[in-house]
């Protein structure tokens, strides 16, 4: 059994990865999975099926990985799959659904209040239906254009800007609303 240092280049960890060395994709599971987990969870309320989608993900990223061609981040290159994961099983569930809207209001809704915690961010996320939770997700927090989203989610590219109005719009009632009960005026 070849021992494998943790100071090793990651091509190199990568190449023995893909030549079946469990040393080596334990050292890639163990850099990347609790930032993926992330990635799941944004996409995926229950923490159970996240983790569920992570390691399904993740044996995708292993099967695939002689496919890694070092031309952009590696991390990159498995979050897609992650991301790709996480919209397969949406898709799966038919929970997903998309109001075709030509019409999308951009509003100033660039930032949420500081006052609030990671926890209260997702929790508000989480709130959001689906739709909006995946385009809001793939473009506010992957940074996807939305005609990529479209071409992911196969919708058209005014669908995505307006799913995304509505997800900042329905965000920003809630905070409205958390505010004031955090405030004693609701």
């Amino acid at each position: 059994m070849k021992v494998i240092p943790l100071h090793q280049e990651e091509n190199e960890i990568i190449q023995l990865a893909v030549d079946n060395n469990r040393q080596a994709q334990q050292l890639i599971y163990n850099k990347f999975a609790p930032k993926m987990l992330g990635v799941c969870r944004q996409y995926v309320k229950d923490l159970h099926h996240a983790e569920d989608l992570m390691i399904t993900a993740f044996m995708k990223v292993f099967a695939n990985l002689k496919k890694f061609e070092h031309k952009g981040s590696f991390e990159g290159w498995i979050r897609r799959i992650i991301i790709n994961e996480c919209i397969s099983y949406i898709r799966a569930l038919k929970k997903v659904s998309f109001l075709e809207e030509v019409t999308f209001i951009e509003e100033g809704f660039n930032s949420i209040d500081s006052s609030f915690n990671v926890d209260e961010i997702q929790f508000l996320i989480d709130a959001l239906p689906d739709g909006y939770k995946m385009i809001f997700n793939l473009y506010a927090i992957e940074g996807y254009k939305h005609q990529e989203i479209a071409t992911m989610l196969g919708v058209t590219e005014g669908t995505s800007k307006s799913q995304l109005s509505h997800a900042r719009k329905f965000l920003q009632q809630e905070i409205t609303r958390l505010k004031g009960y955090q405030n004693g005026t609701k």
